[in-house]
């Protein structure tokens, strides 16, 4: 091999010195790529095209001036358009449009898919129940007919799993298929559960690369990302979910059915009461005869589950998960019935009784819970999961939770917006102890009658913690509680390095919490230093607080309605030379200037303001900037302040999807002329009514793209010829998002892209 390696690199050599040249590599792998990219001399006009699923290949490859295109799914606009072209030629009655609808939502926008659909319905009388047969069963029909129109599909499929390396990714993947598609999970819910159910052999920081891996190999895609730019949350790609979902039921380790054979074989079980959105769905649910309709429903499923765990077969039961959805109420099975339960999901379950929360008491080997809105308090017999690690009380009403779940031994994260009262004795005594394995709780509200001020210092494993502040300054836990967040800073001094969190709300009467005994020099000067790697303050402050200056090893910053000006705001970030990721939310950042020098390392900044006025950003500033996020529902056009292609790393640009879209396009135009082609993400606010402040941008659904301006038929045509394999091809590589990367040393790079397909 090294001497055909030598050999190729000669000719190339020669080749390239001559002639100017296209070069297609089709599916590269990374290490080919190392053998390979020695061979390119450094400079040339020739262009070089290459293909990969895997995010990081593709950026490695387009290194250091070359360029790389995602090719994304279809819309349902897309998809439609394609059906009507090649099934549904003659037009959609609503019996057909129905049909048409379910295979849409059932592809998911992949072309392959589609196509094979497409094919598969072709010379059949069409029926809107059988475009639904056809969807249900789609899985099905790709094990049973292995040389039809699904076998291409299947093979893709199937090679994207076995493709994963070793077992444990692969049982992740199928893990992530007993959540319901249509409902995308958060990434600390996902990675949480794999540990908690032993398929990750470490801890949290482990299980964060085994799904940022996955989601580099494009298998499951994010879905709305964070500050820092992780996904927030994710969900399989829709076909590669049925797939995971089929694979599992039929080897036992998920069941959705309640038809399994071999019950006391299957490990993970979901319950989804069929009436869910049924009602919205149909357009039927009112009324006399959409309420017996729905009974029906109910009814045929509660007879299901209840000849599941009908019996001495339900008292063999061992499924190691069981996650429920929707208003299922008796039909929630006998929980006794699950001895070795580790993760129990009841988060959308709409109704709990005091008999259910009792017999989750008695779930011994209980790791992770979740408990839904329909639960308002806890027994102090929570004492007896001695196993618990996770605890998500944030859907539920609970505001003051019993010390014995504080003092659980194993408890390592816990969720909600809860209160703790003052302790004393053997539960006082334990946290003096550090028996405490706390190292998440988010959130906790302090007011006059909290023990968590006295609580906290003595957390000596916490490195995530979200406060609501509510005592005015005269209160004496207002002291104690602002020295135990400058000590939880201090502490991360002994070890700065990892994830290290503080979120903490502030009301009018604690705006002072981080100045106290500032005016100390002693206390002053001791407390100029902390480590955090995260920030989020929110609530209205006199100054910027010495405490955030000086947090030298800062990488995230979040500052919510703070009524600081942007001078203000600036003067007091000017040390932070390691910030990665900025966020300020503000009514007006008018007066925000960034010179050249600021921010040095600065690779995200999200403005989100009420005001459409632009702030001022020196050309040549922010060198480092890929992600610009300026959110504004009343922007209008661009700014001669704010020119987009004087950041030459840029990767993307975020507005609001209220915009009109007239500035949509000038922006839209303006990132053409960029030499990295920026895409343009549109996200829209959702406003939570319990909460007065601003409500959180979350992924819309419009997609536009810097890169060309499709039809949905020439934008299926070329989906299809990158990711759809060719007829000859024995072994296709991919469904999923193929990416096209152009690299290579010439100047004129970046052009590649005016390539015809």
């Amino acid at each position: 091999m090294p001497q055909k390696l030598r050999q190729l690199q000669q000719h190339v050599s020669v080749l390239l010195r001559t002639k100017r040249c296209l070069i297609v590599i089709d599916n590269i792998k990374m290490e080919i790529w190392d053998a390979i990219k020695p061979i390119f001399p450094n400079e040339t006009e020739s262009r070089i095209l290459v293909t990969t699923t895997v995010t990081s290949v593709a950026n490695a490859c387009s290194l250091p001036d070359g360029y790389v295109y995602s090719m994304r799914s279809l819309s349902a606009e897309q998809s439609k358009a394609y059906l009507d072209k090649k099934v549904f030629v003659n037009g959609c009655s609503p019996d057909l449009e129905r049909g048409s609808t379910a295979i849409v939502n059932r592809c998911d926008g992949h072309p392959l898919a589609l196509v094979s659909v497409a094919k598969a319905l072709q010379g059949h009388k069409l029926t809107g129940d059988l475009c639904e047969e056809m969807t249900q069963n789609l899985c099905s029909r790709m094990d049973e007919n292995k040389n039809g129109h699904f076998t291409k599909l299947g093979q893709v499929l199937m090679n994207n799993y076995s493709s994963l390396p070793g077992n444990s990714l692969k049982t992740c993947l199928l893990y992530s298929s007993a959540f319901p598609n249509d409902r995308p999970v958060s990434r600390k819910t996902l990675t949480s559960r794999w540990l908690a159910e032993g398929y990750i052999d470490g801890d949290q920081e482990i299980a964060n690369k085994k799904l940022d891996e996955l989601i580099d190999r494009n298998i499951i895609r994010p879905v709305d990302p964070s500050n820092n730019g992780k996904a927030k949350t994710c969900k399989p790609h829709g076909i590669m979910h049925q797939f995971m979902l089929h694979k599992s039921m039929a080897s036992n380790f998920i069941d959705t059915s309640f038809g399994a054979k071999n019950r006391s074989n299957f490990r993970h079980l979901i319950i989804e009461n069929a009436t869910n959105g049924t009602a919205g769905n149909k357009g039927d649910g009112t009324g006399p005869a959409g309420h017996d309709r729905l009974h029906n429903i109910f009814s045929s499923f509660k007879k299901k589950v209840d000849n599941f765990f009908s019996g001495s077969a339900s008292k063999q039961l061992r499924p190691r998960s069981l996650t429920v959805f929707g208003s299922v109420e008796e039909a929630v099975p006998d929980l006794t019935s699950f001895e070795l339960l580790r993760v129990l999901d009841l988060k959308e379950c709409s109704v709990l009784n005091e008999e259910h929360l009792g017999q989750i008491y008695k779930l011994l080997h209980l790791k992770y819970l979740t408990l839904g809105s329909s639960v308002s308090n806890l027994s102090v017999q929570m004492e007896r999961l001695h196993c618990l690690e996770t605890l998500d009380l944030r859907k539920t009403k609970i505001e003051t939770l019993p010390m014995e779940v504080i003092t659980l031994p194993h408890l390592a994260h816990l969720y909600g917006k809860i209160k703790l009262k003052k302790i004393s004795g053997k539960n006082l005594t334990g946290f003096l102890q550090g028996k405490t394995n706390l190292q998440t709780l988010a959130g906790v509200v302090v007011d006059s009658n909290s023990g968590f001020p006295e609580l906290m210092v003595h957390m000596k494993k916490l490195t995530k913690v979200k406060i609501w502040c509510e005592i005015p300054s005269t209160d004496s836990n207002y002291a104690v509680l602002s020295e135990a967040i400058h000590k939880f800073a201090q502490a991360g001094m002994a070890t700065p390095v990892g994830a290290r969190s503080l979120s903490l709300h502030l009301n009018d009467f604690s705006k002072g919490l981080l100045h106290h005994h500032q005016g100390d020099s002693t206390i002053a000067t001791s407390r100029k230093r902390g480590y955090l790697s995260s920030l989020k303050l929110q609530g209205s402050l006199n100054q910027l607080p010495q405490f955030v200056m000086g947090l030298r090893g800062l990488k995230e910053l979040c500052l919510t309605y703070t009524n600081l000006k942007g001078s203000e705001l600036l003067a007091g970030l000017g040390n932070l030379k390691l910030l990665v990721c900025l966020k300020l939310v503000e009514v007006d950042l008018a007066d925000l200037n960034i010179d050249i020098g600021d921010f040095p390392s600065l690779q995200r900044l999200c403005l989100v303001v009420e005001k459409p006025r632009f702030p001022i950003i020196e050309h040549g500033a922010l060198p480092r900037l890929v992600s610009l996020q300026w959110l504004c529902k009343d922007l209008v056009g661009l700014s001669d302040d704010l020119k987009v292609e004087s950041f030459e790393a840029l990767e993307e640009v975020a507005l609001d999807s209220m915009l009109n879209q007239q500035t949509i396009q000038l922006w839209e135009n303006e990132l053409k002329k960029h030499p990295k082609r920026p895409r343009v993400i549109l996200l829209k606010k959702v406003v939570d009514p319990t909460k007065t402040m601003s409500g959180k941008y979350v992924a819309s659904r419009k997609v536009y793209n810097s890169c060309y301006t499709d039809t949905p038929q020439t934008r299926l045509q070329r989906s299809c010829q990158v990711t759809a394999p060719h007829e000859q091809s024995p072994t296709p590589h991919s469904l999923f998002d193929q990416v096209q990367v152009c690299s290579g040393p010439g100047p004129q790079m970046s052009k590649i892209h005016n390539l015809p397909h």
